[in-house]
C-alpha cells in the first residue's frame, strides 16, 4: 500500500506540472514528454550496465547454455519514419544491451573459454569464481570453473590444455602480490588475463584487466567481444 500511495502520489505531480505548462498534446509536440521519458531510459541502461539494477539471467546470474537467437521474433518497422525523428521515444528494453552481446557470441564462428584459475585461499577463490563465471556468462562465454589448483603452473597448464580464451586469476588479494605476476608471466599472452579483484598495484606488473563489483559489466564485456570474437 505504502508503494502504491507513493507512486500515486508522484504521478499526480507529473499530472499538474504537465497540466500547468500547456498539457501532454502540446509538451509532446515540443518533445519535452519524449526527452523526459528518454533521460530515465538512458540512466536505466546505465544502472543495468553496472548492476545498480539486476534483471535475472540477463546481467545477473545467466544460464550459462542458454541459446536465444533461434527464439527471437524480429519486428518490422511500421513505415511512417517516426522512428527517425528527434522526437521519438526511445523504446528498447532494458535488457537490450546485454541481449546484444549474447547474440553476437552465438553467431560469431567462434565462442570464448573462459577457464577459471582458481588458487589459495579456499573462500576467496570459490566466491571470485562464482563471482567470474556470472560476469563473463553474461556474454554467453563458455565457462570453464575448477576446484582449485596446487600451483599456478598447473593452472595455466590446465588453461591451455582446454585453449581458453580467456584466464580469470581467482584468488584473496594477499595472495594477488605473488600468484598474478607469476600467472602473467606463465601465460605469455597465449589468453587475455584477468584478474578478479581490483588491487592497483598489479597494473605496475603490466596487468590491465580487472572484474570487480565496481566494474561496468557491460563495456567490459563489449571490450572482450571485440577482441575475442571472429
Amino acid at each position: 500500500e505504502t508503494l502504491t500511495v507513493s507512486l500515486a502520489q508522484e504521478g499526480w505531480k507529473l499530472f499538474l506540472d504537465v497540466e500547468d505548462k500547456g498539457g501532454f498534446f502540446k509538451l509532446a509536440g515540443e518533445g519535452v514528454i519524449q526527452a523526459a521519458v528518454n533521460e530515465s531510459n538512458k540512466k536505466r541502461h546505465a544502472d543495468m550496465a553496472r548492476r545498480k539494477e539486476i534483471l535475472l539471467g540477463t546481467n545477473q546470474f545467466p544460464n550459462f547454455t542458454e541459446m536465444a537467437a533461434q527464439k527471437i521474433e524480429k519486428t518490422e518497422s511500421c513505415g511512417c519514419g517516426c522512428e527517425k525523428t528527434e522526437k521519438a521515444l526511445c523504446n528498447d528494453r532494458q535488457a537490450s544491451d546485454f541481449e546484444a552481446l549474447r547474440l553476437a557470441t552465438e553467431h560469431a564462428s567462434n565462442r570464448p573459454k573462459v577457464f577459471m584459475l582458481t588458487i589459495g585461499n579456499l573462500a576467496m577463490r570459490l566466491a571470485r569464481a562464482q563471482f567470474s563465471s556470472n560476469f563473463f556468462g553474461c556474454a554467453g562465454y563458455e565457462i570453464i570453473d575448477n576446484i582449485g589448483f596446487d600451483t599456478v603452473q598447473a593452472g595455466i597448464d590446465a588453461a591451455m590444455e582446454k585453449n581458453a580464451d580467456l584466464v580469470v586469476l581467482c584468488s584473496s588479494d594477499d595472495e594477488y602480490a605473488t600468484f598474478a605476476p607469476e600467472a602473467f608471466e606463465l601465460l605469455a599472452g597465449r589468453a587475455e588475463f584477468v584478474v578478479a579483484g581490483a588491487p592497483e598495484e598489479l597494473q605496475s606488473k603490466g596487468i590491465t584487466n580487472f572484474i570487480h563489483v565496481r566494474s561496468n559489466v557491460l563495456e567490459t564485456l563489449q571490450a572482450f567481444n571485440a577482441k575475442l570474437l571472429k
